[in-house]
């Protein structure tokens, strides 16, 4: 018996589609739990009594944050913090937030070259550990912070490089990172506006880059390069006594299974807080 010859198209579309139904079914998918309920003001900053804040510098934040708000991480015990430039670019009075409706002044420094911002305050959080080497392709990374203005968190795996063109203020060409999502906080929902300024952790803890931008149809996030992260670690002010405090990392690595956990200790100490503009 002869069955009859099937025309090429035919042949290579039944391919073509046995590949998308396999890649599909092997896209990764590593979705963390929702965070805890953020702690109410009225039961006292996160830190409890040993707070490094004096109370007399707490000043009260409006619920609503405009025009921006975004994440900072801490890069000084004293009180040095850095985060997405364009979160606090133009701000005249900028704030970290150390309980629900509560925070602390900040001081802003713009860097000129870089998506980035040194911020300094009176007090501070612990120090995140820094790796300055060339990550590798397929690497994963964690992004803890405040996508839409509230507690949660991102996973990623590294794909490659690209320029990232900035128009407007500040307008540039700068060296980014691209990262493909690969999981996120499970009842967060489209764009995560409020995560720039994150840290990009990898398994280890250790802060690799700052998130930026994102592309919410490709699914993609871009943070600083490590040459620029370099560049901002060596101009960022260790401030009196710093090198004598060792930085934090968690007690174990991060995986897709406990970023959610870690990510959730990392706000809750203050050393991943949420940044405001509370005037332009």
């Amino acid at each position: 018996m002869h069955f009859p010859k099937l025309p090429d198209w035919l042949v290579y579309g039944a391919v073509v589609a046995a590949l998308l139904v396999v890649a599909v079914g092997r896209q990764e998918r590593a979705d963390a739990p929702p965070p805890p309920p953020p702690v109410p003001g009225e039961e006292g900053v996160p830190l409890g009594p040993a707070s490094p804040f004096d109370p007399s510098i707490v000043v009260q934040v409006p619920d609503k944050q405009e025009p921006a708000s975004g994440t900072a991480f801490s890069v000084g015990q004293n009180g040095v913090w850095l985060t997405a430039r364009h979160v606090v670019d133009g701000c005249k009075q900028a704030a970290i937030l150390v309980a629900d409706g509560r925070g602390v002044a900040a001081r802003v420094t713009i860097d000129p070259r870089f998506d980035a911002a040194i911020l300094t305050t009176e007090g501070g959080a612990p120090a995140m550990p820094v790796n300055l080497a060339d990550p590798r392709k397929g690497m994963r990374a964690f992004h803890p912070g405040f996508p839409q203005g509230h507690a949660g968190e991102v996973a990623s795996r590294l794909i490659g490089r690209e320029n990232l063109v900035i128009h407007g203020r500040g307008a540039r060409t700068e060296p980014v990172l691209v990262w493909a999502e690969v999981g996120r906080t499970d009842n967060l929902k489209g764009t995560l506006a409020g995560l720039s300024g994150a840290p990009a952790l990898d398994s280890a803890g250790r802060v690799i880059g700052v998130t930026v931008a994102e592309s919410p149809r490709r699914g993609r996030i871009y943070t600083t390069a490590p040459e620029s992260m370099r560049t901002l670690i060596a101009r960022t002010p260790r401030r009196g006594g710093d090198a004598n405090v060792p930085e934090f990392a968690p007690g174990e690595a991060i995986t897709t299974d406990n970023y959610g956990r870690i990510a959730d200790g990392l706000r809750r100490d203050l050393r991943v807080a949420q940044v405001v503009c509370l005037a332009v």
